[in-house]
C-alpha cells in the first residue's frame, strides 16, 4: 500500500507529477518459542523519507489465536511505553534502532497464551500510509530436538567402549615383560 500525492508543475498549466510514498515492513513471519523461553519478533522497515527518531511511531498489536479482542501491545515514540496491565505486563521488551530500521521486540518468558497474529506498525511523517508487519508466534512445551543432538551423544559413549574391548581383547597379555618363565615337572614314583 502507498501514499500517492498529487502535485501541480510550477508555472505550467495541466502538467502533474506523481510523488509515491510509503513505508516497507519486513518480518519474520512465522515463529516458534519453547514454553518460558525469551523470543525475539523481528520488524524492521524502509521508508521513502529520512528516519527522524523524534517523529518515528511504531505500534504493536496482539490478536490471539484463540480470537478475541486485539491487544495493544506496545507503543514507542522517542521513547518505549510496554504495557502497564494485562497479561503482557513486564513481558516486552524494546529491541529496535530507529535509526537501522528496526522495530523489534523482544517477549520474555513466553506462554501458550501467547499464540496468534503480532503487528507490527511503523510510522516516519510524512511516510505513514503503508502496510503493516505480521508475525504468526507459536509457543510450544518442548523444542526440536535435532537428530544430531542424538547420534553425537551415542558416538561419545560407543567409541569408548569400542577402544576399551579392543584394547583388552588384542591388547598385551597380562604377564610382566622380562619374567622367565619356570616349568615344573612332576615324575611318579609309584
Amino acid at each position: 500500500m502507498f501514499a500517492v500525492e498529487l502535485h501541480a508543475a510550477p508555472f505550467s498549466l495541466g502538467e502533474y507529477w506523481l510523488a509515491v510514498s510509503g513505508i516497507r515492513i519486513y518480518t519474520s513471519g512465522n515463529v516458534e518459542a519453547v514454553n518460558g523461553t525469551d523470543v525475539r519478533l523481528k520488524c524492521t522497515f524502509q521508508s521513502s523519507a529520512q528516519i527522524n527518531p523524534s517523529l518515528v511511531v511504531v505500534s504493536w498489536t496482539f490478536r490471539p489465536l484463540a480470537g478475541g479482542q486485539e491487544i495493544s501491545l506496545f507503543h514507542y515514540q522517542q521513547q518505549p511505553y510496554p504495557p502497564l496491565e494485562g497479561i503482557f505486563r513486564k513481558k516486552i521488551l524494546w529491541a529496535g534502532d530507529l535509526m537501522g530500521g528496526d522495530a523489534s521486540i523482544i517477549i520474555r518468558e513466553v506462554k501458550l497464551t501467547y499464540n496468534g497474529t503480532y503487528i507490527c506498525q511503523v510510522k516516519n511523517p510524512p511516510d505513514v500510509h503503508g502496510p503493516v508487519g505480521e508475525i504468526q508466534l507459536r509457543v510450544v512445551l518442548t523444542g526440536k530436538v535435532s537428530s544430531q543432538w542424538t547420534f553425537i551423544p551415542c558416538c561419545l559413549m560407543i567409541v569408548p567402549i569400542g577402544i576399551i574391548y579392543i584394547v583388552k581383547r588384542l591388547g598385551p597379555s597380562t604377564e610382566p615383560c622380562g619374567t622367565p618363565q619356570v616349568t615344573l615337572e612332576y615324575e611318579d614314583d609309584l
